[in-house]
């Protein structure tokens, strides 16, 4: 059986014994508020089953030589049994363990994302002279045929054919990119249209996909340990408490003469009480009415630590595509010339774009029938991978046409002077610029571009209030990113980044910013999300590496929820220490009286009891955290209606 079956069979089990325990738990209140027989019997068999695992994994560590809050919560358990408190000891072991169950929540799917990506990479090359071999025995410098509609197996450079390729695996960018010779790919990356043959500079085990996954793995393994004051606490709490009772138990009786059986019981009275439930329980129930609250907006907390970071993160980096932008490409602009106009360019574009699959493609097909533009009828269809494609016309009276970059169109017509200023200034504002041409000269240009959310722009202003920076960082190219900086209201973007370098730039920002947030959809921002001290993914249109890798993921893609998720970090940090404060006073108090001799043990259980429901009641209040927020993004979309 292998390590994964045998962990996902004890999850199972565990997540079993926990909802026996919380069944016959609850139950045997409800029997024993109704004075009826068999409340502990109920409460004997909670406590077998929510305790048996934590048993378990408290010897196991004392083996090793650990004292674990979990052999405390134990022997506090027996001395109730031992004093008779059924109900006491079936409470103390079901709210640790579901304590326990509840923090290894986000940690079950940590590596559920580094093994699909690796299951979903390249497998088979396939070799010059037409053999198929395992990637791993492909070497540098040798050549790979890549045919339409295969995965480039390996990092390299094209030697010979065009194409276009979807390089989202790598880049996160919806638009694929034109591949030429002497053009770099990227092993996992998709040739979507003609045949390539690539000459191999990366073996598979330093391929870019394969940094991409150590980089996860890496960024997993040193994101810094944000243990909450319990944890601390315990290194100090657990030994102490278990010595005191110890001392108690011993020094009255052997120095003193007094009866054992009274300081015996004394001893575990003052165990119970140490044993941390409230505290253990204030944590987590903030953190779930806090997770709770959110869900009902779409948002998904993986773990309650990534909330107090939020409630510190003084910096955001975005990812451009599919995260300020719709991730859909869309005409912006169409640039008419020498006498043409805008009916006829986009006529002719969307006649000759009817044969093509391209992405962009699309966008002009859709911008025409927004704008009720019959495209003209066309045959004899070329394409010209990775450049455009030529067709006759059987509406012009020049029948020749062709569309596609300023290469293709430079093969068939003339760029004159008005045309070449005009792809530039395209360029300049991000967009993609498209030709198209009559017989020998251009008529237009089409400025194809990604649509903004339309809420991108409120949400940074929004995180300034907060007094949070937003930061761009995009594997467009430099210009597309300022540009899209620039209409949000972003002052720093950073373009043309892959994977590794936009990891690199998250541990600069946190040198500057200590706590820095990443918000990102694709397989891509999988490091940074990793690295950065919080990630959030995009979850509906978003990759499920980027989700599996985040802390937090918005699965409706409302990136308005974003300064909400400040908001819930900082209320719930609040009341988090105000339970853990208040729980340690109280305790302190009853441990004082209890040790003195001035309560008895119903006194201090009732007491005890009464602080843990005001835990829970407090922490109860975060289901409707971070209302101000939200209220800040609805005042200001309603402004700019």
């Amino acid at each position: 059986m292998s390590d994964h079956h045998e962990s996902s069979e004890s999850n199972r089990w565990n997540k079993l014994l926990t909802t026996v325990a919380a069944v016959s738990f609850v139950t045997g209140l409800v029997v024993s508020f109704l004075k009826l027989p068999g409340a502990e019997i109920l409460y004997l068999v909670s406590l077998a089953a929510g305790g048996f695992p934590v048993a378990i994994a408290a010897i196991h560590k004392l083996f090793k030589r650990k004292i674990s809050i979990g052999l405390l919560v134990t022997i506090a358990a027996l001395g109730a049994l031992y004093l008779g408190q059924f109900a006491e000891a079936a409470a103390v072991m079901f709210f640790f363990a579901l304590a326990e169950a509840f923090e290894e929540f986000g940690e079950a799917r940590s590596q559920k994302a580094v093994a699909a990506l690796l299951e979903k990479s390249p497998k088979i090359a396939r070799m010059q002279d037409g053999r198929e071999v395992p990637v791993e025995e492909v070497k540098e410098d040798e050549i790979v045929k890549v045919r339409p509609g295969d995965m480039v197996p390996l990092d390299g450079v094209v030697i010979d054919g065009e194409s276009s390729i979807d390089e989202a695996t790598i880049t996160g960018e919806s638009m694929p990119k034109e591949k030429y010779k002497g053009e770099t790919v990227y092993a996992g990356t998709l040739n979507q249209s003609g045949y390539l043959e690539v000459k191999v500079t990366k073996t598979a085990a330093n391929s870019t996909l394969q940094k991409i996954v150590t980089l996860i793995r890496q960024a997993q393994e040193s994101r810094p340990e944000m243990q909450d004051f319990l944890d601390k606490f315990a290194g100090y709490y657990i030994p102490a408490a278990i010595g005191l009772a110890v001392l108690v138990a011993t020094v009255p009786p052997v120095f003193f003469g007094e009866p054992f059986s009274d300081w015996f019981t004394r001893a575990l009275i003052l165990l119970v009480l140490a044993c941390p439930d409230a505290l253990v329980v204030s944590a987590p129930v903030a953190v779930a009415a806090a997770i709770g609250g959110a869900s009902r907006r779409g948002v998904l907390i993986k773990g309650g630590r990534f909330l107090e970071v939020l409630s510190k993160t003084k910096a955001i980096a975005f990812d451009k595509t599919k995260t300020l932008t719709v991730g859909t490409p869309v005409v912006a602009e169409v640039v008419v010339v020498h006498g043409a106009s805008e009916e006829d360019v986009v006529g002719d574009a969307a006649g000759i774009e009817k044969f093509s699959s391209h992405p962009l493609a699309k966008a002009i097909e859709d911008y025409a029938a927004k704008k009720v533009i019959r495209p003209h009828k066309m045959d004899k269809f070329k394409n010209v991978a990775g450049r455009g494609g030529n067709a006759n016309c059987l509406v012009c009276d020049d029948k020749e046409h062709a569309i596609g970059n300023l290469q293709h169109i430079g093969a068939s017509a003339d760029t004159c002077e008005h045309v070449l200023p005009e792809v530039e200034r395209l360029e300049g504002m991000g967009m993609t610029a498209v030709l198209v041409s009559e017989g020998k000269k251009v008529i237009g240009i089409i400025g194809i571009t990604d649509e903004l959310r339309s809420d991108s722009k409120s949400v940074i202003d929004a995180l300034r209030k907060l007094k949070v920076t937003p930061v761009m960082l995009t594997g467009d190219n430099q210009r597309a990113a300022d540009y899209i900086a620039q209409k949000v209201g972003i002052s720093e973007a950073y373009g043309a980044l892959l994977p590794e370098e936009k990891s690199e730039l998250i541990i600069k920002l946190q040198s500057r910013y200590q706590r820095v947030a990443m918000v990102g959809d694709g397989v891509n921002d999988a490091p940074s999300l990793a690295r950065a001290d919080v990630g959030i993914a995009m979850g509906g249109g978003g990759s499920d590496v980027a989700i599996e890798t985040a802390d937090i993921t918005l699965m409706n893609d409302a990136i308005g929820t974003i300064p909400y998720l400040l908001g819930v970090g900082q209320q719930t940090f609040r009341v988090v220490r105000q339970n853990v404060h208040g729980s340690l006073v109280v305790k302190g108090i009853i441990l004082v009286l209890g040790i003195a001799g001035f309560i008895g043990l119903s006194v201090a259980v009732a007491a005890d009891a009464i602080m843990a429901v005001l835990v829970v009641l407090n922490g109860l209040r975060l289901f409707n955290a971070g209302g101000r927020e939200v209220a800040i993004i609805n005042k200001r979309k309603e402004g700019l209606k």
